[in-house]
């Protein structure tokens, strides 16, 4: 049980220091963390955000727990060097297509959320974002027309099998789950969105127990805030999915509570929090590790099928938040090591 171990930058070793002693905790059999340099730390120790040695570690591990990248400091590189580019590395260089992204309320944060609370305790979801296509990917450019007007231009586009895989990631996440999920896509006025529904129609077939439903991009926006409990799995391209995921996130109350995971075709998975570096607090002992401890226990259910393990870290969690032990982003005042040894003690 190879797990590779990558802090990162700014508070990602505090909340990952935590979440690693959660594992220890579980006394996991064969586990083994091995660590290595992400971000703006490895430029800094070996000239590059994602040295050969750290990609070497990833691909010897069977699962990455991810802290965080990006450092203010390292804005003036060059892009290629700056320590966001780990994560896009590891993306392309692992295979790493599946964003899966849940979105719950715990009991008793129903009033941090940005909804009423009567609608906020109906949220409980998984948003399933492709990650390697799209208009993020697609050719892009600039140029001069002819009246002399700069244009930019980007281009959206999805070949089938790129769709069919992201398809049958999420129709497994809603085997697991509530066994509804929702397509997002604008088919009525994009080409590309007509390919992808034709191709969600069709690996449906393969899950008759699932049901599936189709909704515009627009409308999923306007019903993430207006009935959310409606959602199971949200199933939806690199563009739309990098928005409606971000828009989910405040609707649960802080970002300190919300994980990730990255998935390649297999069961090999990278698995962060979505706070970010936050260089503002690093080192001040203050930042919430819940969202990292989280990210953990969905390593162990999608990476190796420990979905027992799994639940225990979440209730672990649920009960520490019910007791009103919060960090700073939830207006408790509880640090990254208290909190820590809260969600141990409830373990």
């Amino acid at each position: 049980m190879r797990i590779a171990v990558f802090a990162g930058d700014g508070i990602g070793p505090e909340v990952t220091s935590e979440a690693v002693r959660v594992l220890q905790a579980l006394d996991l059999p064969g586990l083994e963390l091995v660590e290595g340099d992400v971000g703006g730390a490895a430029y800094r120790k070996h000239g590059h955000p994602l040295p050969a040695e750290t990609l070497d570690i990833a691909r010897s591990a069977e699962a990455v727990l991810f802290g965080a990248v990006g450092d203010f400091d390292l804005d003036h590189l060059e892009r290629h060097l700056r320590p966001e580019q780990a994560v896009l590395g590891l993306r392309k260089e692992l295979g790493l297509f599946a964003n899966l992204r849940p979105a719950r309320v715990f009991k008793g944060l129903e009033d941090l959320t940005s909804l009423r609370p009567e609608v906020a305790q109906t949220i409980d979801l998984l948003i399933v974002r492709e990650l390697n296509g799209d208009v993020y990917f697609g050719e892009k450019g600039m140029r001069t027309l002819e009246d002399g007007r700069r244009q930019g231009w980007d281009m959206m586009s999805y070949a089938e099998d790129e769709v069919r895989r992201i398809a049958h990631a999420g129709f497994k996440a809603a085997m697991t789950r509530g066994k509804k999920l929702c397509s997002v896509d604008k088919a009525n006025v994009l080409e590309t969105s007509q390919l992808w529904r034709d191709v969600m129609i069709e690996v449906a077939a393969e899950y008759p127990e699932v049901e599936l439903s189709h909704m515009y991009v627009d409308n999923a926006a306007m019903q993430l805030v207006k009935n959310p409990g409606a959602f199971d799995v949200v199933v939806t391209g690199n563009l739309f999915g990098d928005i409606l995921s971000d828009q989910a996130s405040m609707c649960v109350g802080s970002i300190g509570l919300l994980a990730s995971a990255s998935l390649a075709e297999g069961t090999f998975g990278l698995y962060e929090p979505i706070h970010g570096s936050a260089p503002d607090i690093a080192g001040k002992g203050i930042a919430n590790p819940m969202a990292t401890i989280l990210s953990a226990a969905m390593m162990l259910r999608h990476s190796f099928g420990m979905e027992a393990e799994a639940v225990r870290i979440e209730d672990a969690v649920a009960a520490t938040l019910a007791a009103g032990i919060k960090g700073g982003d939830l207006g408790g005042s509880a640090g990254t090591k208290e909190i820590g040894d809260a969600v141990l003690a409830r373990l």
